[in-house]
C-alpha cells in the first residue's frame, strides 16, 4: 500500500444524500482545497444511482472522505468530535464561522473563552461540527 493512503483521514457518514453539496461547500469555503475523487453508486447498488458511494477531498491540506449512507443509522454527526480550525487571521476567522453557522446552529459565538483570543464552536447546516480558532 502507497504511503498515501496509510495516513488517517476524517469520514463523514451523511443520511440525508447530501455529501456531494457538503463536500462543495466546504471545498469553496477553505483556501487551498479540492476534491481528489468521486465514485457514485450504480444502477445496480442498493442505494439511489448516483448517490456518492465514497469521495475525497482536502481542506486546506488535510484529508476527508464521505459517502451518502442508504442504510438510515440511528446515529448522527455529534458535537463530541468535531475539525478543529486554526486561523491565521480574524478575517478568515469570521469568514468561516459566518458560512458555516448559516443555517446551522451556533455552539459557542465568537469570543474570547480565555484559551484562545477568539474562538467559536458551530454545527453546520449538514450536522457536522467545527471549532473555529484564532491562531495569533
Amino acid at each position: 500500500m502507497a504511503d498515501s493512503k496509510r495516513q488517517i483521514t476524517t469520514f463523514l457518514t451523511f443520511q440525508n444524500k447530501d455529501a456531494e453539496q457538503a463536500m462543495n461547500f466546504y471545498v469553496s469555503i477553505f483556501k487551498n482545497s479540492k476534491i481528489t475523487e468521486v465514485r457514485r453508486h450504480g444502477k445496480e447498488s442498493p442505494a439511489p444511482e448516483g448517490s456518492i458511494l465514497m469521495a475525497r477531498f482536502e481542506l486546506n491540506g488535510s484529508q476527508y472522505a464521505c459517502s451518502d449512507s442508504y442504510i438510515k443509522h440511528e446515529w448522527n454527526f455529534t458535537p463530541g468530535v468535531s475539525n478543529f480550525v486554526d486561523c491565521a487571521s480574524n478575517e478568515e476567522l469570521e469568514s468561516l464561522f459566518t458560512k458555516l453557522s448559516e443555517n446551522g446552529k451556533v455552539l459557542m459565538p465568537l469570543a474570547d473563552y480565555g484559551f484562545s483570543k477568539k474562538f467559536g464552536f458551530i454545527e453546520d447546516q449538514f450536522g457536522v461540527s467545527w471549532q473555529l480558532n484564532l491562531d495569533e
